[in-house]
């Protein structure tokens, strides 16, 4: 199942050239603990900061070798679109590509990860799920590695 999703998707990246994926925005409660792991644990860099005119505050986030950006939202109170923060539901996953999904599920955890779903194979690719201070599910995939003989 894995494969085949990862084929359409591939395959529709390659004909859909007009529309590319920019960045995934989430909610988070604590901009600075967000930004912390982030950076730290998840390897992003801070690409750019700003002020919204309605009042909340964004940091915008990237991996060195990747397109994508995550945004990190912070509303405060009062502001605009403050809202009652309910860990999850805005956002379904982010997902990060891993050389080892097993080293990195570990690495994640001790970062201050949650473990969800331990890591396991599938279609030639391993899997693990994991969530972020804020409760936001991380999808951790790569390629299924070779046992060392």
């Amino acid at each position: 199942m894995v494969k085949a999703l990862l084929r359409v998707n591939i395959q529709f990246i390659i004909r859909c050239c007009s529309v590319k994926f920019t960045y995934t925005g989430i909610r988070v409660r604590n901009l600075e603990r967000s930004i912390e792991f982030y950076t730290k644990t998840m390897g992003m860099k801070i690409m750019h900061k700003g002020k919204m005119e309605a009042g909340g505050i964004y940091v915008q986030l990237k991996s060195e070798k990747s397109p994508q950006f995550l945004e990190l939202n912070y509303y405060p109170p009062g502001t605009k679109f403050y809202e009652e923060y309910v860990a999850g539901c805005e956002l379904d996953h982010l997902a990060f590509w891993c050389e080892d999904v097993r080293k990195e599920y570990e690495r994640v955890i001790s970062g201050g990860a949650t473990p969800a779903v331990e890591p396991w194979d599938e279609d030639g690719y391993t899997l693990a799920f994991v969530r972020d201070p804020d409760g936001i599910w991380i999808e951790l995939i790569g390629r299924t590695r070779k046992k060392q003989a």
